[in-house]
């Protein structure tokens, strides 16, 4: 179903003050309960990223981190089983991975003789049995499993629904029969950005003629579509028209 601007603009207000936690978007659909689940996980977690960005720094002071490591040394402490990373970041607002990454990063900086690496840490946030303490592993994988909007295993889901979306698109373009060039054909040819499928054959859809698709597999709203019309787009189009003029001058 469509999305009227009017209705987005009242989801995204209702989730000014709504934490980022599974139960928060039960209760957003048992308010929203005509839209589905996608859309409103897709809006609940553009809107936090928002979020994130504009408070990112306040959370990577020198001041801040020493303070949230010496309240997850003590809270663990007192009890090593307690979730006391994730409600950590429940408390000061802060995606419950990304504090992972800040405490898991400061740990290894006191224990280790060289500063960890960004693909160590990648490497021991997605899979926590890396991390050289069993407390701190199992803190950091609370953090990871109860992260709905960050994270590794939030990135391992996105990742499956894109490349779902695309073999969809693939699928239907076939069903339909038309003549198309893939990403990897595309990069064979030189392209250096390539949208999913170039249409070797443009279509109208209601109006428009279609040359090639991207497929997000995700809620675009106005900032997303202006990012990807600033990064990716405008690149396309460029390019078409780049060919276009080539084609009218050896004719």
């Amino acid at each position: 179903m469509i999305l009227t601007k009017a209705q987005y603009d009242e989801i995204a207000q209702c989730l000014v003050s709504v934490p980022p936690t599974r139960q928060s978007l039960r209760k957003l659909k048992q308010r929203f309960p005509s839209q589905s689940q996608a859309t409103l996980l897709s809006i609940f977690s553009q809107e936090y990223q928002k979020h994130i960005k504009r408070t990112h720094a306040k959370h990577h002071t020198l001041e801040a981190i020493e303070s949230y490591y010496q309240r997850y040394l003590d809270g663990v402490a007192n009890n090593g089983a307690a979730p006391v990373l994730l409600e950590l970041a429940n408390e000061v607002d802060y995606a419950p991975s990304l504090m992972a990454r800040l405490i898991l990063e400061r740990f290894l900086q006191e224990h280790e003789e060289t500063p960890p690496s960004k693909s160590v840490i990648n490497s021991m946030l997605r899979d926590p049995s890396q991390i050289p303490d069993g407390v701190l592993a199992n803190q950091v994988y609370q953090c990871i499993v109860n992260d709905c909007c960050y994270g590794p295993l939030v990135d391992c889901i996105k990742h499956a629904i894109g490349h779902e979306h695309e073999v969809m698109l693939r699928d239907l373009l076939l069903e339909k029969n038309l003549s198309f060039l893939d990403e990897d054909q595309l990069r064979a040819k030189g392209y250096d950005k390539t949208p999913d499928f170039i249409l070797q054959v443009p279509v109208a859809v209601e109006g428009h003629i279609i040359h090639w698709i991207e497929s997000k597999a995700s809620f675009g709203d106005e900032c997303s579509h202006h990012a990807y019309l600033h990064d990716q787009f405008w690149s396309y189009w460029n390019r078409l028209l780049s060919e276009r003029r080539t084609d009218d001058e050896k004719e």
